[in-house]
Protein backbone atom coordinates (compact mmCIF):
# COMPACT_ATOMS: atom_id res chain seq x y z
CA UNK A 1 0.00 0.00 0.00
CA UNK A 2 1.63 3.82 -0.39
CA UNK A 3 0.87 6.19 1.91
CA UNK A 4 -2.09 8.99 3.02
CA UNK A 5 -1.49 12.27 1.40
CA UNK A 6 -4.92 14.02 4.19
CA UNK A 7 -5.72 17.53 2.82
CA UNK A 8 -8.57 19.82 3.11
CA UNK A 9 -10.66 20.26 0.53
CA UNK A 10 -10.86 24.16 -1.09
CA UNK A 11 -13.55 24.67 1.28
CA UNK A 12 -10.87 24.15 3.77
CA UNK A 13 -13.67 21.55 6.08
CA UNK A 14 -13.44 18.33 4.02
CA UNK A 15 -10.37 15.63 4.16
CA UNK A 16 -9.58 14.17 0.61
CA UNK A 17 -7.09 12.31 -1.16
CA UNK A 18 -5.12 9.18 0.18
CA UNK A 19 -3.23 6.88 -2.15
CA UNK A 20 -2.70 3.27 -2.12
CA UNK A 21 -1.08 1.32 -4.85
CA UNK A 22 -4.56 0.23 -6.79
CA UNK A 23 -8.36 1.00 -6.92
CA UNK A 24 -9.10 -2.48 -5.64
CA UNK A 25 -6.95 -1.90 -2.30
CA UNK A 26 -8.38 1.68 -2.18
CA UNK A 27 -11.83 0.54 -2.55
CA UNK A 28 -11.65 -2.36 -0.26
CA UNK A 29 -10.27 0.16 2.59
CA UNK A 30 -12.88 2.94 1.74
CA UNK A 31 -15.47 0.60 2.15
CA UNK A 32 -14.46 -1.12 5.57
CA UNK A 33 -14.44 2.46 6.80
CA UNK A 34 -17.17 3.73 5.25
CA UNK A 35 -15.39 6.52 3.69
CA UNK A 36 -17.78 8.51 1.13
CA UNK A 37 -15.40 11.88 -0.34
CA UNK A 38 -13.14 11.09 -3.06
CA UNK A 39 -10.15 9.42 -2.86
CA UNK A 40 -6.90 9.22 -4.76
CA UNK A 41 -4.77 6.21 -6.15
CA UNK A 42 -1.62 7.33 -6.74
CA UNK A 43 0.44 3.93 -7.38
CA UNK A 44 3.16 5.62 -8.96
CA UNK A 45 3.55 8.39 -6.28
CA UNK A 46 3.60 10.90 -8.77
CA UNK A 47 1.38 13.19 -6.47
CA UNK A 48 3.29 12.85 -3.71
CA UNK A 49 6.58 13.47 -5.07
CA UNK A 50 4.75 16.66 -6.94
CA UNK A 51 3.66 17.85 -3.33
CA UNK A 52 7.40 17.13 -2.47
CA UNK A 53 6.12 14.95 1.01
CA UNK A 54 8.04 11.52 -0.33
CA UNK A 55 9.45 9.63 2.73
CA UNK A 56 12.59 9.42 0.83
CA UNK A 57 14.13 6.88 3.71
CA UNK A 58 11.35 4.38 3.72
CA UNK A 59 12.25 0.86 2.51
CA UNK A 60 10.42 -2.45 2.30
CA UNK A 61 6.35 -1.83 2.45
CA UNK A 62 7.02 1.47 2.90
CA UNK A 63 9.01 2.30 0.29
CA UNK A 64 7.32 5.39 -1.62
CA UNK A 65 4.98 6.46 1.02
CA UNK A 66 4.56 10.19 1.94
CA UNK A 67 4.87 12.16 4.85
CA UNK A 68 2.12 12.06 6.81
CA UNK A 69 0.55 15.39 7.15
CA UNK A 70 -1.91 17.79 6.04
CA UNK A 71 -2.57 20.76 3.53
CA UNK A 72 -4.30 23.50 4.34
CA UNK A 73 -5.90 25.79 1.02
CA UNK A 74 -7.80 28.79 0.55
CA UNK A 75 -11.23 29.20 -0.70
CA UNK A 76 -8.76 30.02 -4.19
CA UNK A 77 -6.87 26.78 -3.85
CA UNK A 78 -3.75 28.36 -2.34
CA UNK A 79 -2.01 26.48 0.06
CA UNK A 80 -1.69 28.52 3.69
CA UNK A 81 -0.68 25.65 5.91
CA UNK A 82 1.29 22.38 6.44
CA UNK A 83 1.39 20.22 9.23
CA UNK A 84 3.60 17.14 8.55
CA UNK A 85 4.93 15.00 11.21
CA UNK A 86 8.57 13.58 10.84
CA UNK A 87 7.57 10.17 12.22
CA UNK A 88 5.39 8.12 10.11
CA UNK A 89 2.93 6.43 12.95
CA UNK A 90 2.13 9.86 14.80
CA UNK A 91 -0.04 11.84 13.31
CA UNK A 92 -2.40 14.71 14.19
CA UNK A 93 -6.40 14.21 14.04
CA UNK A 94 -8.67 16.60 12.06
CA UNK A 95 -10.03 17.54 14.93
CA UNK A 96 -6.97 18.38 16.45
CA UNK A 97 -5.72 20.25 13.40
CA UNK A 98 -9.00 22.15 13.72
CA UNK A 99 -8.20 23.45 16.90
CA UNK A 100 -5.13 24.84 15.88
CA UNK A 101 -6.57 26.52 12.73
CA UNK A 102 -10.36 27.28 13.83
CA UNK A 103 -10.11 26.89 18.49
CA UNK A 104 -13.93 27.58 18.19
CA UNK A 105 -14.68 24.28 16.02
CA UNK A 106 -12.87 21.73 17.07
CA UNK A 107 -13.02 21.30 20.72
CA UNK A 108 -15.14 19.47 22.49
CA UNK A 109 -16.12 20.06 26.12
CA UNK A 110 -15.67 17.71 28.79
CA UNK A 111 -15.70 19.41 31.99
CA UNK A 112 -16.45 23.21 33.62
CA UNK A 113 -14.76 23.49 37.08
CA UNK A 114 -15.04 25.96 39.30
CA UNK A 115 -11.86 27.27 41.05
CA UNK A 116 -10.75 30.01 43.09
CA UNK A 117 -10.85 33.43 41.25
CA UNK A 118 -11.14 31.79 37.74
CA UNK A 119 -13.51 29.28 35.87
CA UNK A 120 -12.11 26.43 34.31
CA UNK A 121 -12.98 24.47 31.18
CA UNK A 122 -11.64 21.76 30.12
CA UNK A 123 -11.92 20.76 26.58
CA UNK A 124 -10.09 17.91 24.12
CA UNK A 125 -9.53 17.25 20.21
CA UNK A 126 -10.55 13.54 20.50
CA UNK A 127 -12.20 11.04 22.62
CA UNK A 128 -10.86 8.28 20.64
CA UNK A 129 -7.54 7.33 19.22
CA UNK A 130 -5.59 4.96 17.89
CA UNK A 131 -1.54 3.86 18.66
CA UNK A 132 0.48 7.15 17.25
CA UNK A 133 -2.74 9.89 17.25
CA UNK A 134 -1.70 13.12 18.76
CA UNK A 135 -4.41 14.40 20.71
CA UNK A 136 -4.62 18.27 21.67
CA UNK A 137 -5.80 19.10 25.10
CA UNK A 138 -7.00 22.33 25.94
CA UNK A 139 -7.40 24.01 29.44
CA UNK A 140 -9.78 27.68 28.90
CA UNK A 141 -9.21 30.09 31.79
CA UNK A 142 -12.26 32.54 31.97
CA UNK A 143 -10.94 35.66 34.80
CA UNK A 144 -13.32 37.48 36.48
CA UNK A 145 -12.92 41.62 35.94
CA UNK A 146 -9.72 43.50 37.18
CA UNK A 147 -8.28 40.26 37.83
CA UNK A 148 -5.10 38.88 36.22
CA UNK A 149 -2.64 35.65 36.75
CA UNK A 150 1.21 35.82 35.42
CA UNK A 151 2.24 34.32 32.77
CA UNK A 152 5.33 31.53 32.31
CA UNK A 153 8.27 34.03 32.63
CA UNK A 154 7.98 36.13 35.44
CA UNK A 155 9.87 36.96 38.56
CA UNK A 156 9.09 36.93 42.21
CA UNK A 157 5.28 35.30 41.39
CA UNK A 158 4.31 31.81 40.65
CA UNK A 159 3.56 31.81 37.22
CA UNK A 160 0.47 29.70 35.17
CA UNK A 161 1.41 26.27 34.11
CA UNK A 162 -0.63 23.50 32.76
CA UNK A 163 0.93 20.15 34.63
CA UNK A 164 0.07 16.69 33.50
CA UNK A 165 1.23 14.30 35.46
CA UNK A 166 3.63 11.19 33.56
CA UNK A 167 1.90 8.21 32.07
CA UNK A 168 3.73 5.48 29.54
CA UNK A 169 1.13 5.36 27.24
CA UNK A 170 1.42 8.61 26.78
CA UNK A 171 4.31 11.39 25.23
CA UNK A 172 3.78 14.86 26.18
CA UNK A 173 4.30 17.31 23.91
CA UNK A 174 5.28 21.28 25.32
CA UNK A 175 2.21 22.93 26.41
CA UNK A 176 1.57 26.26 24.41
CA UNK A 177 0.46 29.33 25.81
CA UNK A 178 -0.63 32.59 24.73
CA UNK A 179 1.34 36.28 24.02
CA UNK A 180 0.72 37.73 27.54
CA UNK A 181 0.16 41.74 28.32
CA UNK A 182 2.95 43.30 30.05
CA UNK A 183 1.46 44.76 33.21
CA UNK A 184 3.08 48.09 35.30
CA UNK A 185 2.25 47.55 38.72
CA UNK A 186 2.81 51.11 39.76
CA UNK A 187 2.81 50.44 43.45
CA UNK A 188 6.82 48.70 43.11
CA UNK A 189 7.07 49.86 39.98
CA UNK A 190 7.23 46.61 38.01
CA UNK A 191 6.28 45.37 34.80
CA UNK A 192 4.86 41.94 35.01
CA UNK A 193 4.18 39.64 32.20
CA UNK A 194 0.00 38.63 32.79
CA UNK A 195 -2.89 36.98 31.19
CA UNK A 196 -6.49 38.86 31.82
CA UNK A 197 -10.39 38.18 30.60
CA UNK A 198 -10.50 34.65 28.41
CA UNK A 199 -7.48 32.58 27.61
CA UNK A 200 -6.39 29.14 26.19
CA UNK A 201 -3.58 26.45 27.20
CA UNK A 202 -3.30 23.81 24.65
CA UNK A 203 -1.05 21.00 25.05
CA UNK A 204 -0.52 17.86 21.94
CA UNK A 205 -0.18 14.45 23.79
CA UNK A 206 0.82 11.54 21.90
CA UNK A 207 -0.76 7.72 22.40
CA UNK A 208 2.60 5.53 22.29
CA UNK A 209 2.87 3.19 19.51
CA UNK A 210 5.65 0.70 21.07
CA UNK A 211 4.59 -2.22 20.05
CA UNK A 212 4.57 -3.92 23.67
CA UNK A 213 1.65 -0.97 23.93
CA UNK A 214 -0.23 -1.52 21.00
CA UNK A 215 0.05 -5.28 21.05
CA UNK A 216 -1.39 -5.25 24.16
CA UNK A 217 -4.80 -3.62 23.27
CA UNK A 218 -8.04 -5.60 22.91
CA UNK A 219 -11.08 -4.95 20.51
CA UNK A 220 -12.68 -2.78 23.07
CA UNK A 221 -9.37 -0.61 23.36
CA UNK A 222 -8.14 0.46 26.77
CA UNK A 223 -9.26 4.05 28.59
CA UNK A 224 -6.49 5.93 29.47
CA UNK A 225 -6.71 8.87 32.37
CA UNK A 226 -4.49 12.03 31.82
CA UNK A 227 -3.99 14.07 34.95
CA UNK A 228 -2.54 16.81 36.29
CA UNK A 229 -3.32 20.29 37.60
CA UNK A 230 -3.25 23.74 36.46
CA UNK A 231 -0.96 26.45 39.24
CA UNK A 232 -1.49 30.06 38.88
CA UNK A 233 -1.50 33.40 41.15
CA UNK A 234 -4.70 35.46 41.12
CA UNK A 235 -4.51 39.39 41.73
CA UNK A 236 -7.01 41.65 41.77
CA UNK A 237 -6.09 45.68 42.24
CA UNK A 238 -5.57 45.60 45.89
CA UNK A 239 -4.45 41.82 46.75
CA UNK A 240 -2.46 38.87 45.46
CA UNK A 241 -3.57 35.77 46.41
CA UNK A 242 -1.30 33.05 47.42
CA UNK A 243 -0.70 30.59 44.77
CA UNK A 244 -2.91 27.87 44.03
CA UNK A 245 -3.46 24.81 42.05
CA UNK A 246 -6.72 23.08 40.54
CA UNK A 247 -6.65 19.22 39.57
CA UNK A 248 -7.59 18.31 35.24
CA UNK A 249 -8.50 15.35 34.18
CA UNK A 250 -9.07 14.45 30.38
CA UNK A 251 -10.03 10.73 29.15
CA UNK A 252 -9.21 8.73 25.89
CA UNK A 253 -10.15 5.81 24.77
CA UNK A 254 -7.76 4.11 22.84
CA UNK A 255 -7.99 1.29 20.16
CA UNK A 256 -5.98 -1.06 18.78
CA UNK A 257 -4.28 -0.24 15.20
CA UNK A 258 -6.27 -1.79 12.08
CA UNK A 259 -3.95 -4.15 10.43
CA UNK A 260 -6.47 -5.71 8.11
CA UNK A 261 -5.06 -6.27 4.67
CA UNK A 262 -6.24 -6.21 1.12
CA UNK A 263 -7.17 -9.85 0.21
CA UNK A 264 -4.12 -11.06 -1.65
CA UNK A 265 -5.35 -11.14 -4.88
CA UNK A 266 -5.66 -7.90 -5.24
CA UNK A 267 -2.49 -6.23 -3.36
CA UNK A 268 0.44 -4.99 -4.86
CA UNK A 269 2.72 -7.40 -6.59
Amino acid sequence: MQSAIPRFDKQGLKFAAVSYDSEEVLQFFSDRHNITYPLLADPDSKVIRAYDVLNAEATGMQKGFARPGYFFLDPNGIIKEKFFEAKYRERLTGNSLLIKLFPELGEEVVDTVEAPHLQLVLEQSDRTGVPGTRVTLVAEVRLPPDVHVYAPGVQGYKPTQLVLDPIPQMEFKPAAYPQPKILYLSAIKEKVPVFEGTFRISQDVKVSSAAAFWGSLEKGGKTITIAGKLEYQACDKSICYLPTSVPVKWQVQVFPLDRTRAPIEIRHK
